[in-house]
Formats: C-alpha cells, structure tokens, sequence
C-alpha cells in the first residue's frame, strides 16, 4: 500500500512536470493541458474545489471590484462549506460585496447575521459600523421618509457604546451629527410647511422639538427667529422663497474635528463609503 501511494505521487509529480514543460515550450493547448490536470487531481476537472481555493478566487474578483462575481463565490463557500476555516470570511465578504453593490437592504441583513453568529469576533465594530452605514448611505432628501436617518444615529450610537475604543469611534461620531444634522434640517422643513399653510401652533411645535432636541443643528438660529416670530403674535412673512431651506446632508468629514482627534476635512482609515 505504501509503494502504491509513493507511485502515485511520484506519477502526479512526473505528469505534473510534463505540464509545465509542454506549456512552457508551447507544445500543447488550454484543452490538453486541463485534460493531463484532470488526469492527476489538478484543473477544473479534478471536480474538487476546495473552499480555500473558492475564497482565494472571491477575494480577487473582490479587490478588483467584481462583487457580483466575488458575491456567487462566497455564496458558494457558504452553501458547501459552511464549517470551513473560510466560512466566516465568507460570510462578511458577502454582505461587504452587497454593500458595494449599493444593495444596502440586502447587506444589512447579512451583517446583522454575522454579528447574531459570531458575536465575539474581532471583526463585531467593523459589522456594526457597516450596519449604520448601510442606513446612512440610504439617507435621501428631507422631506423623504427620515427613518434611515434616524436609523444610522442608532447603530452608530450602539457601535459607540459597545466599543468606545474601536477605530470607528471618531468617525461613526461624526456622521451621527451629520445625520443628526439632517434630522434637524427635516424638522425645520416641515415646520416651515406648516407656516407656509397657517397652521402656526403645528410650526411651533415642531420648531420646539427641533430646538430641544438637535440644538447644535446648523439650522437652530434660524428656527428660533421664527419661533420667536410666531410666539410674537405679529405674524410671520409667508412667501414661498422665504420659507423654503436649503436641505443637505452635511459632509460628515467636517465634524471631525469636534472630537479632537482628526483635523476637519480629514478622513478615518475605518471609512469604507462616503
């Protein structure tokens, strides 16, 4: 048995040097040298795919932006070997190659599985920061829905206390106050809606939840000259230019420097997304 085995590595090796040669000297074709491969175990022909090699493939189509591609390799790994050393990677790969694809919903989902599945692994602050980005990144125009908003202020306040220390901290803090920013500017929006159609005690109240709750928004000075407007009792001027803000998400990079730790307008090395 074991001259057997010996032989048959010996053959595998002798075939396998036969190969190289003919391919270096360009003696053969693409279809013989896969057939000489299937013959001792090698090639796509050998019908033996290992996960690592599946990984190894995903991660190239991955690092040059082929995510669609890099996507069905890591669904496989997943599907055939879910136990494997590469099961993991395979598992953040894919929800990172949904991200990319802007398929946010989608992304989402998988990360929150990979944080229910492995909740120790290092890899926990990255997941939870590409959770709130999944919702940042879906952040429209203020008089939209503004439950992304809303939603990306919480997973990066819940990535924030889980882990103070992480490399995310800085910037997850600064795109909570652009979110938070936007969430301010949506208020004012509306507020300014119900002026414009007097309904003033419905402006005041937003005017105040505004004010009491975003008071560092960029538009806190102008909701409280027309707070106190409309507390005045004179009436407030109803043009349509003059009611209607200017609405954006601010860039989150120049709230940096409100922590301390980044310059406004620098960038953290944990960003993966504007």
């Amino acid at each position: 048995m074991i001259f057997l085995k010996q032989n048959s590595r010996f053959f595998r090796t002798c075939v396998l040097a036969l190969v190289m040669l003919t391919a270096a000297t360009g003696l053969t074709g693409c279809a013989t040298l896969d057939t000489m491969l299937g013959w001792v175990g090698f090639g796509e022909s050998s019908g033996q795919e290992t996960p690592e090699a599946l990984a190894m493939e995903g991660m190239a189509d991955f690092n040059r932006g082929k995510y669609s591609a890099a996507l069905k390799r890591f669904a496989e790994i997943k599907d055939r070997f879910p136990f494997s050393d590469v099961a993991q990677l395979a598992e953040l790969k894919a929800a990172d190659s949904n991200y990319y694809m802007d398929r946010f919903g989608e992304a989402k989902t998988l990360y929150e599985e990979f944080e229910a599945n492995h909740p120790t692994n290092e890899a926990v602050p990255y997941v939870l920061f590409q959770i709130g980005m999944c919702s940042y990144s879906q952040i429209g125009t203020s008089d939209r829905d503004p439950g992304s908003a809303h939603n990306a202020v919480q997973a990066f306040e819940r990535l924030n206390r889980s882990y103070p220390k992480s490399p995310y901290f800085v910037e997850a803090s600064a795109r909570i106050r652009a979110a938070r920013d936007f969430l301010a500017q949506h208020e004012f929006s509306v507020a300014t809606f119900y002026v414009r159609t007097d309904e003033d005690k419905q402006a005041q109240g937003r005017l105040e939840y505004l004010l009491a709750n975003y008071p560092e928004a960029s538009v806190a000075s102008q909701a409280t000259q027309l707070l106190a407007q409309l507390k005045s009792g004179q009436g407030v001027e109803k043009t349509w230019r003059r009611f209607v803000p200017t609405i954006s998400l601010p860039d989150w990079q120049s709230f940096t420097s409100a922590f301390g730790l980044l310059p406004a307008g620098s960038g953290n090395s944990g960003a993966v997304k504007e």
